[in-house]
């Protein structure tokens, strides 16, 4: 009587463990939003469908519990794939901004993959819920970036002959636009010297 009455006992507890793990994965989270892509920099996104997809979807991850977000793993891996494999403006063809797409697409499939494991807890899934936004909040820290320094560029006027700019520290951004701003100037001499 001694011995089943301990392993009854045993039994209750490893049934009270499993009914206290489903309810954490219920309880409601709130997560803090991923940085947005700058008001200013909007008209040269708009059209990027990938990007904007990614954007609204995440805004479901604004407030929620560890089982909506397991149940839309898969779709945002989808979405985050999309956007990996799409075709990026020219602007955006940049090693620095590829990366953190693939980081951010790493961190939904591994989001993803705990969707097929089932002994994963609350913790776990809030932990990538929060690398996820974390690691979309670079991407768009990075479209900032570019476009600010392409902003920035556009808005100087110094002709690259006078200043002696050593071409070799010069990035591939930079090294388009002086050269688009020197062919320019070569077909604006040409045209005034053809008048």
């Amino acid at each position: 009587m001694f011995v089943v009455f301990f392993s009854c006992n045993g039994k209750k507890k490893q049934n009270l463990q499993k009914q206290d793990v489903k309810p954490l994965l219920s309880v409601v989270k709130e997560y803090g939003v991923a940085e947005k892509v700058d008001t200013l920099f909007l008209k040269e996104v708009e059209d990027w469908a990938e990007l904007k997809a990614v954007d609204n979807f995440l805004l479901r991850f604004k407030k929620v519990s560890p089982n909506e977000v397991l149940s839309n793993a898969l779709e945002l891996e989808g979405l985050v794939k999309s956007l990996k494999d799409s075709v990026k403006p020219v602007l955006f063809d940049v090693p620095s901004f590829i990366v953190r797409v693939h980081i951010l697409h790493n961190e939904t499939l591994r989001l993803s993959d705990m969707t097929f494991i089932p002994a994963i807890n609350a913790a776990e899934v809030n932990l990538q819920t929060e690398k996820i936004i974390s690691a979309f909040s670079g991407v768009n820290s990075k479209v900032n970036t570019i476009l600010s320094k392409k902003r920035f560029e556009d808005a100087i006027d110094v002709d690259v002959n006078f200043i002696g700019l050593d071409s070799t520290k010069i990035d591939s951004i930079s090294k388009k636009a002086i050269n688009l701003k020197l062919k320019e100037n070569l077909q604006n001499q040409l045209v005034k010297r053809l008048k």
